[in-house]
């Protein structure tokens, strides 16, 4: 039986590397060591990342609802208590959308908090 080289799998196996890390800086894209290493790298970039967005758009919702809460004359705090107390299952992403897009709405929501909390 011929012995049979491993080459046109191996050059496979490095231009999917290679494809993968096009348009990275430097030697990262022409390389097949280094581009391997921060191919490897970016995979951990994005499986981080993919997590941490979650968190940070939490935070920026909070952020939102708070200065308009504010503009309401109620704490981010009393308002999601007053807001739970009251009955009313809005979820932040859709309360900062309200207080950016529609200030007579979340008024109303600040509002009816308020009362729910006396």
């Amino acid at each position: 039986m011929p012995r049979v080289k491993g080459g046109t799998v191996t050059r496979k196996r490095r231009n999917r590397v290679l494809k993968l890390a096009k348009g990275y800086y430097g030697s990262k894209h022409a390389l097949f060591k280094t581009a391997k290493q921060q191919v490897m790298k970016s995979g951990q970039y994005a499986y981080r990342d993919r997590r941490q967005k979650k968190r940070e758009f939490r935070k920026l919702w909070i952020a939102r609802i708070n200065a308009a809460a504010r503009l309401n004359d109620i704490s981010y705090s009393r308002l999601m208590h007053g807001l739970k107390l009251a009955g009313i299952e809005v979820n932040r992403k859709m309360l900062a959308d309200l207080a950016v897009n529609d200030a007579k709405g979340f008024a109303s929501l600040a509002d009816q908090a308020k009362s729910a909390l006396k």
